[in-house]
């Protein structure tokens, strides 16, 4: 049942990208870099790792990731969307914005909800074609917002972003 209802969310929630997005929420973000230490980073190795298998398959360079602050983005964006009780792409904008701030050319997020292992959340974005197109971008670096809430259950945020 939760990778049924995690699989409609999904396909209601779409992926972002930072072209047209606008940035009027907030300017000058600053988030605490200890943040990046509290996502799930197992959890985390292994998506990057089937992501970067997928992305080989491809030809396409594999992802490189940032411990720093594409991570802290990504942990307080999960913390909002736990917080919440529901996946978001709310303040993308300003995340995007802030990475752009620290050198990056363009931005991508990917979140989801309820996966228990790496491999089916991975898996739902590539059968999304929407999350898809980000995974293939053309990026080169990604952080991470893999947490649990009080129920155990799983909320991701995925930042992409290149250089």
């Amino acid at each position: 049942m939760t990778s049924l209802l995690a699989m409609v969310l999904l396909a209601t929630v779409a992926c972002s990208k930072d072209e047209g997005v606008e940035t009027v929420e907030q300017s000058n973000y600053s988030v605490d870099l200890n943040l990046a230490q509290e996502t799930d980073w197992q959890m985390a190795d292994e998506i990057l790792y089937f992501i970067n298998e997928h992305r080989a398959s491809m030809g396409l360079p594999a992802l490189q990731r940032d411990r720093q602050y594409a991570s802290a983005y990504a942990v307080d964006h999960t913390q909002y969307m736990i917080e919440k009780h529901q996946i978001s792409h709310d303040n993308f904008g300003v995340r995007a914005q802030a990475l752009k701030d620290r050198g990056a050319a363009s931005v991508g997020e990917n979140v989801a909800y309820g996966y228990s292992t790496a491999e089916s959340v991975v898996n739902a974005w590539l059968n999304s074609p929407t999350h898809r197109q980000v995974m293939e971008g053309n990026y080169t670096h990604t952080g991470f917002g893999v947490m649990q809430n009080d129920n155990g259950q799983y909320y991701f945020t995925e930042l992409f972003y290149r250089k």
